[in-house]
């Protein structure tokens, strides 16, 4: 029975990780107007799926990391009730967080419930060091790096750009073809460039900003365009790869069940969970930190792209909501158009994630051992 409930509360946790990251990989395609939502979170969904596949035979030190080992004594990961704390403590945090359309960090959610459990449980025995130097010092240096990269790789590629004579216009109400959303004054439309080429948008706020030239003989704008996609595509494989065996270490002490048939679990209640409730978050991410267009959008997811999955591959627990946001904040500050307001909205809501997390894990560790 109790590791019925075990299994369970990871795929709460699973679910409500879907739910606030799933889109975020994808989050630039939508903002940039480059697809629409429906079309955006099929990707992602794909996507992640893949990685969280890939977890199976690519992170393994992820998986050790996040079932405590090296935090706790070695007797109290053989605990259900310990696992369960975690789970609980970081889905409630999560979920939550998706309700009011907050981008937070699962990640982050899961290393304050380890501590809030872990010190509930062992006190001072519980490893400060370890903490602090494997699991908080990447969450606050990625977004950094994040921002600090996206911001000269924009640069660079802008550069780039004038060099091979490739020019930005905005284009005000063109429209061919039209399905208006009234509620985020979003429009599908044909446009035609000034190159003859003809590109499907997704326009708010009626204009579309595009890319006129050829870059080696194909239009520039749908060169970019893919491009982004696949760039949205690394960003999504990357979260898979690397969120999925966090959630799988809580299960290792089901010894009867074995990895491989965890990571599927996980990864299906992961891709339900983006599916059904992921789009306050995407409109948050999307539109709401700033305002892109398809190069600015295929820089940020780059640079995401680049250093969650290398941050995978090491075992170092960052979170792609950090790297992420800290990409697209780094876009905006080089536009200046970057919204301080929302950022400083979800950033406070980053300083709450982990007090809140230990807060919860500690008082169901409580209580389970209480009642169980």
């Amino acid at each position: 029975m109790i590791y019925i409930l075990l299994f369970c509360a990871a795929c709460f946790l699973a679910y409500s990780n879907g739910a606030n990251d799933n889109f975020k990989g994808v989050a630039t395609l939508f903002g940039s107007g480059t697809t629409n939502y429906k079309k955006a979170i099929g990707w992602a969904t794909i996507t992640t799926a893949l990685g969280s596949i890939s977890a199976i035979f690519l992170a393994e030190e992820l998986v050790k990391n996040f079932s405590g080992k090296g935090l706790v004594p070695n007797e109290l990961l053989l605990l259900p009730t310990f696992a369960i704390a975690i789970a609980i403590g970081a889905a409630i945090t999560v979920f939550t967080a998706t309700k009011i359309g907050m981008p937070i960090s699962t990640t982050h959610s899961l290393v304050g419930a380890l501590f809030g459990s872990g010190v509930m449980a062992v006190g001072s025995a519980f490893n400060f060091e370890k903490l602090a130097h494997v699991f908080l010092m990447p969450l606050v240096v990625s977004p950094l790096m994040a921002a600090v990269l996206s911001f000269i790789a924009y640069l660079l590629f802008k550069g780039l750009r004038k060099k091979l004579k490739i020019n930005k216009e905005t284009y005000t109400e063109i429209y061919l073809t039209e399905n208006r959303n009234h509620n985020r004054m979003e429009m599908n439309a044909t446009l035609i460039l000034k190159d003859n080429t003809t590109i499907q948008q997704t326009i708010t706020n009626n204009n579309a900003e595009v890319y006129i030239g050829r870059l080696f003989g194909f239009s520039a704008q749908k060169t970019l365009d893919t491009l982004h996609y696949i760039s949205a595509g690394i960003v999504s494989f990357a979260r898979g790869l690397n969120d999925t065996p966090k959630i799988v270490g809580l299960l290792l002490i089901i010894n009867s069940l074995d990895i491989k048939w965890s990571m599927l679990a996980v990864t299906i209640t992961m891709a339900i969970g983006g599916l059904l409730n992921a789009k306050k978050v995407g409109i948050t991410m999307s539109q709401k930190i700033t305002p892109m267009n398809s190069g600015q959008g295929f820089t940020a997811n780059l640079i995401t792209g680049l250093l969650v999955t290398t941050a995978s591959i090491h075992g170092m627990p960052v979170s792609t909501t950090h790297v992420s946001i800290g990409a697209i904040f780094g876009i905006g500050t080089v536009t200046k158009k970057a919204d301080y307001k929302m950022i400083g909205k979800i950033v406070l809501s980053w300083a709450l994630t982990l007090p809140i997390a230990a807060l919860i894990s500690a008082l169901v560790y409580f209580l389970l051992t209480q009642f169980i």
